[in-house]
């Protein structure tokens, strides 16, 4: 067993909406964090676009971190490395570091704070379609058809690049000149923070390999990047892409520099680990923890054993994470991606674009919102908690033996967002059927717990594909604001019929992985992840029987809504 010299590990998550230090001690245990929001930018015209800023990112960090130590009440010097962690969003710099705009205008190219292309941005569906029409094998590794999240790099890198063969001109490609974007360099998130805080241009795997297209072992592949009009990037050799590429945790660079370790309130030369994508970084915090089952602790287990578990990382979106010896090809859902954490491992990500979100809109939404909001307001409890008591309610009124057969004749396609995974199509869209006149918040409840219901049909949709492709999952690890959800966990649990292990702190994993990241080891993986809970299935026949109904259903939605797009397409194209 590896062992941990003493000391403390700062973990740094950049989520969608905040930037999150913890500092943790070598058995896991989170001594202090703190949180501080970031801005996303909006465009009024078009709701494809989500823009953030580096400048702004950074500040955010820097209070945090400063927020963790002052609480901690712990010496800077005592901090023995450093792990970030953030969403796999596309950040442009000049060759000084300086933002460079890339929103809509006259000021596309100058320098300026917007200038994060975010993950939920959706402007590059019609680049997606473009590369995928090349046929590369590139598109081997991520699933087969590249969707609109992993293309974000390559395609905004093409509107930058201005090809004269590409007729469907997109705005920036329009507004951007070929001197501004000679003098642009192009990050995902994640690395990013590494070079701000080291002042090295190194990139980690996890991130090329995940969402740019680099292929490990072989690299950045010249013909696909010629074939798609970025020969600029193989002539001055992907120096603007990065070229010098680290695993997970190794250092980079000469760890904190004088002006970011002043920033940070920390030591100059403090080590950094490379990044991860924050998903990764949940995986990292959850997928080697131990729990209680029967009045016993289950037993640490090898690295082979990680196969098993599918990481879902559960917030605004899901991301699913599983990690195999050799690599699985799975059509519909990214990788393999090979030594996106650990050298010699393969990673497989599946996704839903909208969960957390998803039931955020539906409850905002309906005509009875904002009475749920009143009466948890006047009974001090979530409007979570609101809508399970109503949804018992309903349930003992009506005699029946699960919420699932309570809402038996209600059916939801969720993916108001697009498609992630397992089909990767961006035009798909959510439908509803087995609405009524009813918009009393009885109502809301029966549509509350027929989103939960969907999210969880669809996570079997994506469980069954890999396991189809070669994979053999047996167990659900959560993290994220999700995982306290116990009427989704239980969802889970029944509908994919397999345990769901639930993190000690769903808040604090994530920010954990971060940490961990600093090191990256299997063996201090399990030293360092607190002991979770699990939840077994547990439905009735009834239910079961309910269940596999209803995902039958849920899968024929799909050839029907398919089937009517292309009918339609027949006729209006």
């Amino acid at each position: 067993m590896a062992s941990l010299e003493t000391g403390y590990y700062l973990g740094i998550d950049v989520g969608t909406g905040s930037a999150r230090a913890g500092l943790v001690k070598d058995d896991g245990t989170v001594l202090a964090s703190a949180t501080q929001d970031t801005k996303t930018w909006r465009d009024p015209t078009d709701h494809r676009i989500f823009e953030q800023s580096t400048t702004d990112i950074w500040k955010s960090v820097c209070i945090a971190v400063r927020a963790v130590i002052s609480r901690s009440r712990i010496s800077p010097k005592h901090v023995k490395g450093i792990g970030f962690d953030a969403t796999c969003s596309l950040a442009v710099t000049d060759w000084q570091g300086e933002p460079v705009t890339i929103t809509r205008g006259t000021q596309l190219g100058d320098l300026g704070e917007r200038n994060i292309v975010l993950w939920a941005d959706h402007r590059a569906e019609k680049e997606a379609d473009l590369i995928n029409a090349t046929g590369s094998s590139v598109l081997d590794y991520v699933g087969g058809r590249i969707s609109v999240r992993p293309v974000l790099s390559v395609s905004v890198i093409l509107d930058f690049e201005q090809r004269p063969e590409d007729s469907e001109n997109t705005w920036l490609k329009r507004h951007m000149v070929a001197e501004r974007f000679e003098r642009c360099q192009f990050f995902d998130l994640p690395d990013f923070l590494t070079y701000r805080a080291t002042g090295a241009r190194t990139r980690s795997l996890c991130s090329l390999t995940c969402k740019c297209t680099y292929v490990p072992g072989n690299g950045w592949d010249h013909a696909f990047m010629s074939q798609i009009g970025l020969d600029a990037f193989v002539q001055n050799g992907f120096v603007a892409l990065g070229t010098d590429v680290l695993t997970a945790g190794k250092p980079v660079g000469n760890g904190l520099t004088e002006r970011a370790a002043e920033e940070l309130g920390l030591e100059p030369g403090t080590p950094v680990g490379s990044a991860v994508i924050d998903a990764y970084s949940g995986w990292l915090g959850t997928i080697a923890a131990r729990h209680e089952e029967k009045g016993e602790i289950s037993p640490s287990v090898s690295l082979h054993e990680s196969g098993h578990r599918l990481a879902a990382v559960a917030g605004t979106s899901t991301c699913h994470l599983v990690q195999s010896k050799e690599g699985v090809f799975v059509e519909g859902v990214w990788g393999p991606y090979k030594d996106a954490v650990f050298p010699g491992w393969w990673m497989n990500e599946g996704g839903q674009s909208s969960t957390g979100q998803l039931i955020d809109f539906i409850i905002s939404t309906h005509p009875a919102g904002q009475e749920l909001n009143d009466l948890a307001r006047a009974q001090n409890k979530s409007i979570h908690d609101v809508l399970r008591e109503r949804l018992d309610g309903i349930l003992q009124a009506e005699g029946a033996a699960s919420w699932t057969e309570v809402i038996a004749h209600m059916h939801f396609y969720p993916d108001l967002h697009g498609n992630r995974s397992p089909i990767a199509d961006p035009r798909m869209r959510g439908s509803i059927v087995g609405l009524t006149l009813d918009s009393s918040l009885h109502d809301l409840a029966r549509k509350y717990a027929l989103a939960l219901e969907a999210i969880a049909l669809q996570t079997r949709h994506i469980i069954d594909k890999l396991n189809n492709a070669g994979h053999s999952i047996r167990a659900l690890y959560l993290s994220g604001s999700q995982a306290q959800n116990g009427a989704l966990m239980r969802l889970l649990a029944n509908t994919c019929n397999m345990p769901v292990v639930l993190p000690h702190s769903h808040a604090a994993s994530v920010v954990l992985g971060a940490a961990i990241s600093a090191i990256a080891l299997w063996d201090i993986m399990q030293e360092m992840t607190p002991q979770g809970t699990v939840v077994l299935p547990a439905a009735g026949e009834k239910e079961r029987k309910l269940l596999e109904v209803k995902y039958r259903i849920f899968l024929e939605s799909i050839d029907i809504q398919r089937r009517w797009r292309n009918e339609i397409d027949a006729v209006v194209n």
